[in-house]
This record gives C-alpha cells, structure tokens and sequence, in this order.
C-alpha cells in the first residue's frame, strides 16, 4: 500500500463530512510541515516568501489541488505541486503526500547545498593563542607597531 492510500484511507476515516476543495494558504502550509506554526507561516506569506502560482498571496488565498507553491526555507527554495489538502496537521509521511517537489526544483537545491558545503570556509583557530600571539593581536587592534 503507498504512502498517499494509507494518507487516503486516514482522512476518509477522519472526516464524515463532504471532502475538502480549497483550503487556506497559510493552514496548508502549516498542515503540510513546512512551518512549524500558523503564525510563523502567515509571517513568511507576508513577507514574501511564499508565492502561489507565481504571484504573492495574502495567508487567506484558497490552495487548491494541482497548484504551484514556491516558498524560501533558510537557504533552500522549493517549487512544489499540491497534491490534497489538509486542514489538519498529521504525521510527516502523510504530511509528505499532501505535496510533490519538482524534479527542477531538486536539482536546484542539491546543486545549491553542495555549492555551499565546497565554499564553507571557516577561519577559526585550532586552539586559543598562546600568550605571544595575544599580544599581536592587541597590537594589531590597537594599531601599535
């Protein structure tokens, strides 16, 4: 049985009412665990980060199935495609079926995340200086030669 009948199977044995056509941007969102709260999801729609089929929206647009939802994590940009809707948030395999990643936007973050491991540069010492090298650095910062 897949990830998305298992999915199925939970929300028809959670909901009796009618299935669910559009909910809202920021409560899917929450829903499908990109964010860890409403508020911190709303936050990001309102300031920018979030995109619904190229345009930005406000926290209260309708996602509907099948729609484009580009949004900012960190350094990482995904570009996904709804897949079903959820008002509730449930566990991270169900979450995981509410949405699929394009294959572009993958490449692009792998690319992006193996760029930044190759480019990190971190010029902190091995141990503290020595007493001697103390003493240069407060002549370098007070500009004694």
């Amino acid at each position: 049985m897949s990830p998305l009948q298992i999915a199925q199977e939970l929300r028809d044995e959670k909901s009796t009412s009618a299935p669910l056509t559009a909910v809202r941007l920021d409560k899917w969102l929450w829903a499908a665990r990109f964010y860890k709260t409403r508020s911190i999801a709303r936050n990001m729609i309102d300031g920018g980060k979030v995109h619904y089929n190229g345009q930005r929206a406000k926290p209260s647009r309708m996602v509907e199935v099948g729609a484009e939802i580009r949004l900012r994590q960190g350094h990482d940009e995904r570009t996904i495609t709804v897949l079903a809707l959820s008002e509730q948030r449930q566990g991270a395999p169900i979450a995981q079926t509410l949405y699929q990643e394009t294959d572009t936007s993958l490449k692009k973050r792998e690319h992006e995340t193996e760029m930044r491991r190759l480019n990190a540069h971190n010029p902190r010492p091995d141990g503290r200086p020595d007493k001697k090298q103390r003493r240069d650095i407060r002549k370098f910062k007070q500009g004694i030669d």
